[in-house]
């Protein structure tokens, strides 16, 4: 049976609050769990205790090889029961290609503007030149 270490939804409707469960990983998501190993409640302020974790039962259920989801991974490395690996993509901070392509057009737009604009100058000083 594939475990899970995830969040079941509680609270009511704008008013969040999480249940940190071991859950079969085919259940729904607020459906049926094993254990209840913590909560988190963001609602409280960032310098307040948001998130309470039963540390043995959690230890014990990573060693029967319960996997958390990656919120729930965040939880135990700050809490130093798991090591969460750094994550580094750069290509999600690079413009989608329509962007790059409308980039692209509206950089060739203002190089066609300068060239009309240099031709237009070159043309009015060699009729000045020659009505001298």
């Amino acid at each position: 049976m594939p475990l899970k270490m995830r969040l079941a939804r509680a609270g009511s409707k704008k008013r969040p609050y999480y249940h940190i469960v071991v859950a079969d990983a085919r259940s729904p998501r607020d459906g049926r769990f094993i254990e209840q190993v913590g909560s988190w409640n963001p609602m409280l302020p960032k310098d307040a205790e948001r998130v309470a974790l039963k540390e043995e039962r959690i230890k014990h259920w990573l060693g029967e090889g319960a996997q958390p989801t990656d919120r729930v991974l965040r939880f135990l490395d700050k809490a130093g029961i798991a090591n969460r690996p750094q994550r580094s993509n750069p290509v999600k901070a690079e413009p989608g290609k329509k962007a790059k392509e409308r980039e692209a057009e509206r950089l060739q737009r203002e190089e066609d503007a300068r060239e009309a604009a240099a031709k237009a100058a070159a043309e009015g000083s060699s009729e000045t030149a020659s009505a001298e």
